[in-house]
């Protein structure tokens, strides 16, 4: 059998059905065989780069490793959605075919050490050196990507190895790594017992979820315990859906990338913060000064990965397991024991806090004015976004609002970012790895006018699937997040920020999509009903001040903005 043929054979053991790619002359012997096999889906795309941010959207919502493939030309093209699977943890199989071994070293076209340049952006990255060794390979590479801390594993191929043929024999694949998590190790008893007396013992004490969370599919361990111990529960950016945002003890969003004055404040008054699936990273901290380390505060933490736990924080309780399994042990721990709690924070006080966050937009939202207030259009779009609809948000005016104001009433992975990097580019293609993923579900792609121009070939493959996504391209011609980091952190006149106006509608048209560029409040009411009505791909243009004009809910800008009298919200 040929190495392309035992390759596809093992995919379809387990149970791949989509693989993201681009064609080259290195993978047609590949594609040779690939006719054999048309319950795997070839999903060509437009850019290898974005074939990666889809894999990655698509593991993040059909919970296993997506997969994507390209040619030795345009390996290194792929590496910056790898780098945001490798930052997020997402289970992702890197599929890169390449000339025959060595000949890069004759200076063949094309040939690279492409093992070297992904060792450090993977869990693993391996070279195929013969095609009887593609099983075992294949079943490392899918137990590494979906168990302790997961992540993207890169497979390089030698073209030569898709022709050589070899008697397989070991044909089979390990079901429980075709989905992730692939293990869930429970956390120490005594440790477990330790972190509940702590939570029972506190005053203030604050649950804050990561996308560990989202991994390990513990939203109701989550919701269980915040019930049963009655603590607030706020998640990162990346943790977004850990908890239902309609939930009584749901606080929403907190840190740098969502928070507002009302959730952070939490944060600020809590005397215990238990950390669950969470890296605490600069974003869901505030740059480490929420909480600050020093504190004096205690800190729990619970994470599948040993190298996060106490990372940052001076953990009181070290817990070093799956989310899933070990909030489960610790709710098993409670079950018999009558609990009594003199808590500072209460259900009613969150209550209060969110109808406070209504008044906060409530202006915003009402406001006719053009160019559109971000709050304006994400009035509208709350109103017709479906309640199972997913989102996948790019960097900027975009993503900020939507992760602070945008309530997921679900719990559950609905909102796609790629913050771990936060390259931009990201959500075009994430959406349609999302709907991929998402069995056909509605998915809303919030972009800006600086990532759209990283992506525009994907509106080809959006419209050649008839991808059910819906475009929200928010436009103030000009990399508006440099903008404001230029003037309210470093305190200096925009440089190399500013680009030219782009009709954006008629580009997408041109590719096949309904297009629409509102420019009244009626229009915007009119646009975006009618994107979420029509039966495909859509865009809606929508003019936006810079943040540098309009501050959004960034705790340092704001800080800056409010000495200067500048109009923000916070």
């Amino acid at each position: 059998m040929k190495g392309a043929e035992i390759l596809l054979k093992i995919l379809e053991a387990y149970g791949v059905e989509h693989v993201f790619g681009l064609p080259g002359e290195t993978t047609l012997p590949w594609y040779k065989e690939w006719h054999k096999y048309p319950q795997i889906e070839h999903v060509l795309t437009r850019d290898e780069r974005n074939a990666s941010f889809m894999a990655e959207a698509y593991a993040k919502v059909a919970f296993k490793p997506g997969v994507c493939e390209g040619p030795s030309p345009g390996a290194a093209h792929m590496l910056p959605g790898v780098a945001e699977a490798f930052k997020a943890s997402v289970p992702v199989i890197v599929f890169t075919s390449d000339v025959p071994l060595n000949m890069e070293l004759r200076n063949m076209l094309t040939g690279c050490n492409q093992t070297r340049l992904f060792e450090p952006v993977t869990k693993a990255a391996f070279t195929v050196t013969n095609s009887g060794e593609i099983p075992f390979i294949l079943r490392r590479a899918f137990r590494i990507a979906t168990t302790g801390k997961p992540g993207p594993v890169h497979i390089r191929i030698p073209s030569s190895v898709f022709d050589e043929e070899a008697d397989a024999k070991d044909l089979y694949a390990q079901g429980p790594f075709a989905s992730y998590p692939g293990h869930c190790p429970v956390a120490d008893p005594e440790e477990v017992s330790k972190a509940l007396k702590l939570l029972l013992a506190a005053e203030a004490p604050l649950i804050i979820c990561g996308q560990g969370v989202l991994y390990s599919q513990a939203w109701d361990e989550v919701s269980r315990l915040a019930e049963r111990l009655e603590i607030p529960v706020g998640t990162t950016m990346t943790g977004k859906g850990s908890i239902s945002e309609l939930h009584p003890w749901s606080i929403g969003v907190v840190g740098a990338r969502g928070g507002t004055s009302l959730s952070n404040r939490y944060v600020e008054e809590a005397d215990l913060i238990f950390y669950i699936g969470s890296n605490t990273d600069s974003a869901g901290t505030d740059g480490w000064k929420l909480p600050n380390p020093a504190s004096g505060k205690r800190f729990i933490q619970l994470d599948v990965s040993e190298a996060e736990v106490g990372n940052v924080y001076p953990v009181d309780v070290a817990l070093i397991g799956d989310a899933k399994s070990t909030l489960k042990a610790m709710l098993e721990m409670l079950e018999n024991t009558k609990l009594t709690f003199g808590r500072r924070f209460t259900a009613r006080d969150i209550e209060r806090m969110k109808l406070e966050r209504e008044a906060l937009v409530k202006e915003a939202e009402s406001c006719d004015d053009f160019p559109f207030h971000p709050l304006r259009i994400l009035k509208e779009f709350k109103e017709v976004m479906p309640e199972d609809g997913l989102i996948a948000v790019d960097a900027g005016v975009s993503s900020i609002y939507s992760t602070a104001f945008y309530t997921q009433k679900r719990a559950g992975r609905q909102f796609l970012s790629g913050y771990s990097m936060g390259a931009l580019g990201y959500a075009i293609p994430a959406a349609f790895g999302a709907w991929v993923g998402g069995n056909g579900r509605v998915v809303a792609a919030l972009t800006g006018d600086g990532s759209f121009a990283f992506t525009v070939g994907e509106l080809e493959t959006l419209v050649r699937f008839g991808a059910n996504v819906k475009i929200f391209l928010y436009k103030n011609d000009a990399y508006g997040w440099i903008r404001g980091e230029s003037v309210w952190a470093e305190k200096m006149e925009p440089f190399a920020a500013d680009f030219s106006s782009v009709d954006h509608a008629a580009i997408a048209r041109a590719y096949g999509l309904a297009a629409f560029r509102p420019v009244t409040a009626a229009e915007l009411y009119s646009a975006v009903r009618e994107a979420f009505a029509h039966d495909g791909p859509a865009l809606v243009e929508l003019a936006v001040a810079t943040q540098d004009r309009l501050v959004p809910p960034v705790p340092k800008w704001v800080a800056e903005a409010k000495m200067m009298k500048a109009p923000y919200i916070y």
